[in-house]
Formats: C-alpha cells, sequence, structure tokens
C-alpha cells in the first residue's frame, strides 16, 4: 500500500491538532480507551465538547498551556493509503520542530484561522515547506464556522495566499475551506459549503499523486551496514544493507562505489520478504555485488556515468537549531547519508530574513531558529547533489561533538 508522509503547520491556536484528532477520530483510527481518556480530560477542563487536539498534544506542558511544543507523529491508514502525520508546533521559537517534522514530508498541510486570515507564521511556514521542496501544499482554511462559511472571507485568503506562493516553489498548492471541530470538509464534503467544489481533505489526502515526486533516474544507494552472517549455510554471503536513495536498481546493472570508484555489477537484490527484480526509494534493501569488493558504511553505490558530486566544500542553507549561535570558525560533526564527517564553518554569507524573503549580509551569526547560507569545509568527501534534485543525498545534519546534541539542518544549494 502507498505510503504518504504528510505535516501540519500554522499559527498558534489555528487548529492543527485538532483537526489531525479529528482525521483520526472519523477514520476509526483511535482506541477506545484513548477516546475516553481524552473525553475524561475535556470534561475535567469543563468542556462542553470533546478536545480532540488531546490525541496529539501528549506533553504535559502542552496540555497545560494548549500549545503544540513538540513534533507529534500519528499513524492511521484508510483503504487506499497508509499515512504518518507529523503535527508540528506553530509557534515562533519552535521553528526548529517544524523544520524536523516537514524534512521528510510529501505534502504539507498550513492551516489558516478564518477569521484572522494571513498572519506572519502563514507565510513563514509556507516558505519554510517552500524550502525543504515539500512538493505539496494543502491551505486548509479552517474555523469556517465562525464566520458563517462566508465564501468571500475563503475567496480573499485564498488569492492572498496565492500571490504570496507566487514567490515560492510551490508546484501544487489545493485550498480546502474546513472546520476541524465539527468535521465539516475534513473526512466528508459538507452542505454547509455549498459554493466549495472541491474534494474533502481526506480525500485529496487519499489521491494526490506523489510517485513521480520521487527521483528514479539518479541511482543512490548509501551503504548503512555489511551483512556476513556467520553460519555454515550463508558461509560465502556478503550483502550491503540500507535505504534506496534515488533511482532505480536491477540485478546485472553495472554500478560503482564511491569513494574507491571501482565497478561491478549488481548480482541480487533481498529484501525481508525474499529477492526483488527491481528496488527504488524508499526501498530498504540489501544489495548483492559479483565482485568482493571493499565496501563498508558510508560508502555509497550509484551508476559509472551519473555520480553524486564528491567534495568536502559544501554551500548550503542551515537552520540553526541550538540558543549557541552559529559563528564562523566553529568545529562541529557532520552526518550526511550514513556517512559521518567533522566541519568547519568557513564562512556565513547572509542570514535569510523569512518574513521578507530579504538577505542580511551584516550579521556575523545564526541564533537559534535562524536561517542562513553557510559554506562548510568537511574533513572527508560526502557524496552529494542539489537538495532540489534529491532531498536524501541533498541533506545533513550538524551536531555538537561535546554534546552529541543535534544543532543545525543543511540543505545543499550549489555542488558545482
Amino acid at each position: 500500500m502507498d505510503l504518504l508522509r504528510f505535516a501540519t503547520a500554522g499559527s498558534v491556536d489555528d487548529g492543527k491538532s485538532t483537526l489531525i484528532g479529528r482525521l483520526l477520530y472519523d477514520t476509526k483510527s483511535i482506541f477506545e480507551d484513548q477516546l475516553e481518556h481524552v473525553e475524561k480530560v475535556s470534561r475535567d477542563k469543563g468542556r462542553e465538547y470533546t478536545d480532540l487536539a488531546l490525541l496529539t498534544d501528549g506533553l504535559r506542558a502542552e496540555r497545560e498551556q494548549g500549545i503544540t511544543i513538540d513534533v507529534a507523529y500519528r499513524y492511521f491508514a484508510t483503504p487506499k493509503r497508509k499515512f504518518i502525520i507529523a503535527d508540528t508546533p506553530g509557534h515562533i521559537q519552535y521553528t526548529r520542530n517544524m523544520v524536523t517534522g516537514a524534512s521528510t514530508a510529501d505534502l504539507a498541510i498550513i492551516l489558516v484561522d478564518a477569521r484572522n486570515g494571513l498572519v506572519e507564521q502563514s507565510r513563514r511556514h509556507a516558505f519554510l515547506a517552500s524550502l525543504l521542496q515539500v512538493p505539496h501544499v494543502v491551505v486548509a482554511i479552517n474555523k469556517m464556522d465562525l464566520v458563517d462559511w462566508d465564501q468571500a472571507v475563503y475567496d480573499r485568503i485564498h488569492a492572498e495566499f496565492k500571490a504570496f506562493a507566487a514567490r515560492l516553489r510551490i508546484p501544487d498548492l489545493v485550498t480546502i475551506p474546513v472546520s476541524a471541530l465539527n468535521g465539516d470538509n475534513v473526512v466528508e464534503r459538507s452542505s454547509a459549503s455549498p459554493w466549495y467544489g472541491g474534494s474533502s481533505l481526506l480525500h485529496h489526502l487519499e489521491n494526490v499523486h506523489v510517485a513521480s515526486d520521487r527521483n528514479l533516474i539518479d541511482v543512490r544507494f548509501p551503504v548503512q551496514y555489511v551483512i556476513r552472517p556467520q553460519t555454515k549455510e550463508h558461509h560465502d554471503y556478503r550483502g550491503y544493507a540500507g535505504q534506496v536513495a534515488g533511482g532505480v536498481l536491477k540485478p546485472g546493472d553495472t554500478v560503482t562505489v564511491l569513494p574507491s570508484g571501482f565497478s561491478t555489477t549488481i548480482e541480487a537484490i533481498d529484501s525481508l520478504n525474499g529477492p526483488v527484480e527491481q528496488a527504488f526509494s524508499p526501498m530498504s534493501i540489501v544489495v548483492r555485488l559479483a565482485d568482493n569488493l571493499d565496501v563498508s558504511r558510508g560508502d555509497m553505490i550509484c551508476r559509472p556515468h551519473n555520480m553524486p558530486t564528491v567534495t568536502q566544500d559544501i554551500d548550503a542553507m542551515v537552520c540553526w537549531m541550538a540558543t549557541e549561535p552559529l559563528r564562523p570558525g566553529m568545529k562541529l560533526a557532520i552526518k550526511h547519508t550514513t556517512r559521518s564527517a567533522r566541519a568547519l564553518v568557513k564562512d556565513l554569507q547572509y542570514r535569510l530574513d523569512i518574513n521578507t524573503l530579504h538577505r542580511d549580509e551584516t550579521t556575523g551569526q545564526l541564533g537559534l531558529n535562524d536561517i542562513g547560507r553557510v559554506r562548510l569545509r568537511t574533513t572527508a568527501p560526502l557524496f552529494v547533489d542539489d537538495y532540489g534534485k534529491n532531498r536524501a543525498t541533498g541533506g545533513f545534519i550538524l551536531i555538537d561533538e561535546g554534546t552529541n546534541v543535534t544543532v543545525g539542518a543543511g540543505m545543499i544549494t550549489d555542488t558545482q
């Protein structure tokens, strides 16, 4: 069954957690005891309705303040598709959490309160979705019941968002009027909006086409683990396990292993369910090669005439996630696919003002939640692509070597 990963984003109190709770509730994806607990907490809070936001706001601090702080992942399925939801915070100080949740998403749902229209955080999250190159964006204009389902309100917000998105790279943009609290246009079309001719949110999620978003041309297979069973019957077995990051792999294909540059052919491809005739992103497989080459974790299998850029100099947009600012001269650990190295921050070219999309070239540092263009020099070569070409081989994380905490997420912008 096909899988869709999507993230929710939007300003505070726009109803992201309630929308997800409504999706889970109306698709019968929650257990009875979960629902009973949520009903009890809702009653204890003096609410006359079941607060479905409590299904995702699991942290005590989230429930006390009525906000989302951490990224909450939820899973559900319909007969058509499986879904992984990342419920991301709306507060500006949790921008890093939104980047984390959307970095692997196929689709982003940006909620807008119909009473308030587009606000700064709406634009901010639309830009972040564009920066992370999420290919599909849904603008869910929520709380339409509080504006009496006024079509003029919907049309105004739709036009305003479309004008802003024209400055961004959003290939697929859809707008849907909803009421997450009442369930209108969430799972089923609502009679409250006879003027709306589109589909419900769930129908769109079930039918949006994502297979063509994956790079099926450039073969990229980062080796995660070498499998050598120590049993008599599998004494000669040598396989290279990992997740396909791009392209299509087939037995008999000629491939090159980086960094050695040696070429061979694929003898067989194994999966959890046995041998397969082809493998593509995001399948997890074991590749067996015809020759016994020196291949280890961090190496990459690709095509001889279609290889990633091998470089130690990285130009990237970095979202900084630590309280201590990023400054030129800092030394950090870098993790790119399955390969790790150390990195020196050579230069900070500019900080990006997410609200105006202007570049600030006067700053000498990136603070918490800032995004800017950074140049890095690594101690070992990395096998990279532009982020726009391949999100898996174009993205990386930066780690503080002293604390082992992830302090930055990067998107490679230039591999020339």
